[in-house]
């Protein structure tokens, strides 16, 4: 290709060439060799490598040289959440860094620290609470600009009405203990209305002092917290760049970029008017404004994004598929122009619509505005009239209902991806499911094991859209134990059976028992389209297989979660404070039962040792005992008694009475029998006893 190549590129190559002339070359994704970072002293150079993007799948050690690598994939999941604790802080001479642990997911293993100054954490705020506008300000000389010009209401004037400022950074061979790193490019801001994060205020003097850090770091700590409990915010590039330097230091622009000005070699009718810089809410999908030359007037938007996790589809069968999407006909399904894909991407083309999407009706937004402008912090909560909610509604499950039958797996229903085509509601992304993304609301359903297929992910997130157009907001939080005032009591039945404790725990309803509810059944749908999309056998084989192997890692997922949660549940329990206080009552009362048993065996041991030395029991059990001659002589004719023995003689049963039988009880080992024993022991009085009357005939006799 070389320069002739270059020379002869089409008008949209050029133009995206323009795009990336002004920053690609401050952030360079090539993953290795030398940086090189405007500032305003000019551009510097850093001889340190840097490290490759984490994210695809490198080489492994071992492999043939010829074996290929599975291309494009990305093993890491967006959605997965992320925990941050603040552990420590360290002065040094002139700051103070704080030592932050970044964890993902629920393994300990897959944690990290980075260092961050106060000052990183003022950038990270104005940038949360000022939307990037990336448009170029100034065209270059020479060249025809397809940018628009930044204008009100736009709002940069305002707020920067001299140069745009330059943030520049000397980049080092470990991103994760640099300080952060959120522009590097020429920039223009505009705030998002009433956005108010608790970031601890700065302080001039007395900034280094030990209490004031520490007071300083518990309120980093709940800033944190706060970013971190918002669904929009905590998926948002800025933030991925300041906990996760690693794996988003990539500049996802430049590469969507490069890929589009691939495919504008081939296809030279198409023409970029502007990109659409962060209107969604993905990191690795990025927007352009399209025109076609001989209609220049007519609007398209292109879409290109990466593969994701959960793409199991052979490269064959997966170009295969996404080029039968412009196919796909269907009254409620938003129809794409053109759609192509290669190993490692893939690229479509629908009209664009002013209107936008169902989201940006709910939330009165601008669809080119970008996505946090738009929905982090809406001016006014306002839902929808009731009528609408049926119509949409039952709308959105007739095209769902339509996909689940053909087979076609989809996940990813949320406001954003519902077009808007007058009163009409069309599906947005079929591609995604096939590119294996994550969906929006993955961090919700993968907390709930019985929302395991991707049916019941569609009516989990169904149940988000409605709630969403019910109340104008997505929920607090999920599961919902209590609902709203909606404006009817059968919006909330539908809202129950997707979104409550009891629907969680016990799994979702079908689309088709939705659509027999009373807030669906009674709306009337008239149209002309036929829906219409013919899968090859081969094909939807294909697509079953990797369905089944996209619930079976979400099945995974759940059940590590939910060990996780049992062992975390179980550790707080027996870590409580009560838990504490009962486990020290039970060791008393154990302590108190075993000295009470020791003390009742402690006397019965010291009768059966010493029973020859005591003269009260000296009578029942020593034989050396003196007794007369014709009673020894009558118990030594007698056979040895079986078991149990017989009754001794008359006169040595008047002697020992009642007290004979005592030593032949069985001893029980509940200490019962041996109770008793004590008791008659204790009991026993001598004086009871009668005289026994001796006849000695021992003396010699004198004849």
């Amino acid at each position: 290709m070389g320069v002739d190549s270059h020379r002869a590129a089409p008008t949209g190559v050029r133009t995206l060439r323009a795009a990336a002339a002004r920053g690609a070359a401050r952030v360079d994704s090539s993953g290795g060799g030398t940086r090189r970072v405007a500032g305003r002293g000019g551009w510097r150079g850093s001889a340190s490598p840097v490290p490759a993007p984490v994210g695809r799948r490198r080489r492994r050690p071992g492999m043939a040289f010829m074996e290929k690598p599975p291309a494009g994939k990305v093993l890491l999941d967006d959605t997965v959440p992320l925990t941050v604790a603040v552990e420590a802080s360290q002065s040094l001479q002139s700051h103070t860094e704080y030592i932050i642990r970044v964890q993902r997911g629920i393994s300990t293993e897959n944690s990290w620290q980075i260092v961050r100054r106060y000052s990183d954490f003022d950038l990270l705020n104005n940038s949360l609470q000022c939307s990037v506008c990336m448009f170029a300000c100034r065209p270059e000389e020479g060249t025809r600009s397809h940018y628009r010009m930044c204008e009100p209401p736009c709002g940069c004037w305002e707020l920067n009405s001299g140069s745009s400022e330059e943030h520049s950074m000397l980049l080092t061979s470990e991103p994760s203990l640099q300080p952060c790193i959120l522009f590097q490019m020429q920039i223009s801001t505009y705030c998002i209305a009433g956005l108010s994060l608790p970031l601890p205020p700065k302080k001039l003097i007395g900034n280094m002092d030990r209490e004031f850090i520490a007071e300083r770091q518990r309120g980093l700590q709940n800033y944190l917290n706060v970013i971190m409990a918002n669904h929009v915010l905590s998926n948002c590039e800025l933030l991925k760049k300041f906990l996760d330097p690693n794996n988003y230091s990539a500049n996802y622009t430049e590469i969507a970029l490069q890929q589009v000005s691939m495919f504008f070699r081939s296809e030279p009718k198409w023409e970029v008017v502007e990109p659409l810089k962060d209107i969604g809410w993905r990191i690795r999908k990025k927007y352009f404004l399209m025109k076609i030359k001989n209609q220049p007037k007519e609007r398209l938007m292109l879409s290109w994004a990466d593969l994701g996790p959960d793409k199991y589809l052979s490269d064959k069968d997966f170009q295969c598929v996404i080029k039968l999407l412009p196919s796909c006909v269907h009254p409620y399904i938003y129809r794409v122009t053109f759609a192509t894909a290669s190993e490692s991407s893939a690229l479509l083309i629908r009209t664009f619509n002013e209107k936008g999407t169902l989201k940006d009706l709910i939330y009165k937004a601008k669809p080119k505005d970008p996505f946090l402008k738009k929905y982090c912090n809406p001016k006014k909560i306002q839902g929808l009239e009731l009528q609408q909610i049926k119509t949409y509604g039952r709308q959105i499950l007739e095209v769902l209902k339509f996909l689940h039958d053909k087979g076609f797996p989809y996940g990813h229903l949320h406001a954003a991806n519902v077009m808007m085509d007058g009163n009409t509601c069309r599906l947005l992304d079929l591609e995604n499911s096939l590119l294996g993304l994550p969906s929006f609301y993955r961090s919700y359903f993968t907390q709930f094991r019985k929302i395991n297929t991707l049916e019941s992910v569609d009516v989990h997130c169904f149940g988000h859209l409605l709630y969403e157009m019910t109340y104008g907001r997505p929920p607090d939080s999920v599961p919902v134990d209590s609902f709203p005032p909606a404006p009817s009591m059968a919006v909330v039945a539908v809202l129950e059976s997707t979104l409550s404790c009891e629907a969680c725990k016990n799994g979702m309803p079908t689309v088709s028992r939705l659509l027999q509810m009373p807030l669906f059944s009674d709306v009337l749908l008239t149209t002309s389209e036929k829906p219409q999309f013919k899968i090859p056998t081969k094909l939807k084989e294909a697509l079953r297989i990797a369905k089944e192997c996209i619930e079976k890692r979400l099945v995974e997922e759940q059940k590590q979660i939910h060990q996780h949660r049992r062992l975390t549940r179980a550790q707080s329990h027996h870590g409580s404070e009560e838990e504490r206080k009962r486990r020290k009552i039970l060791a008393r009362k154990k302590s108190k039962r075993s000295a009470v048993e020791n003390s009742e065996e402690q006397p019965v041991k010291p009768p059966s040792n010493n029973s020859a030395g005591s003269g009260a029991s000296s009578p029942l059990t020593s034989p050396s005992s003196p007794t007369p001659p014709s009673t020894a002589g009558l118990s030594s004719a007698l056979p040895p008694p079986p078991p149990p023995p017989p009754p001794p003689p008359a006169g040595p049963s008047t002697t020992s009475g009642t007290e004979v039988p005592v030593p032949l009880l069985p001893q029980d080992m509940n200490g019962v029998n041996r109770g008793a024993l004590l008791s008659s022991i204790q009991n026993f009085q001598k004086g009871t006893l009668r005289k026994a009357k001796t006849c000695d005939h021992s003396a010699p006799k004198i004849g």
